[in-house]
């Protein structure tokens, strides 16, 4: 349940770890240092997970996943010159049909 101290942010501006963090505080009425365990716990299995190959499923949210990149000859915008550019993984993330929808 929301209160009227929510922390909210315009359209087109930013909402940081700090703000997220009162937010949850708020919401969930915890102490802002428990608001701030508890997001810290989530990122850091959220990266646990993707590290060991796993997707992340958060049902009206979205998925979590590792994309691989193929290497690939880019070139240098300085002198134009070809450069190979490594094999890479990258974490993506599609949102799910709930966030979709609050969004627009």
């Amino acid at each position: 349940m929301a209160h009227a101290g929510t922390t909210a942010v315009t359209i087109g501006g930013t909402m940081n770890k700090s703000n997220i963090i009162d937010a949850m505080a708020d919401a969930a009425e915890i102490s802002k240092s428990q608001a701030g365990r508890a997001l810290d716990a989530l990122t850091e299995e959220i990266a646990k997970a993707l590290k060991n190959g796993d997707t992340v499923s958060i049902i009206g949210f979205g998925t979590f996943s590792v994309k691989e990149r193929a290497a690939r000859t880019g070139r240098n915008p300085q002198t134009g010159a070809a450069i190979e550019i490594a094999a890479s993984k990258t974490p993506a993330f599609k949102a799910g049909k709930a966030l979709k929808d609050a969004v627009q």
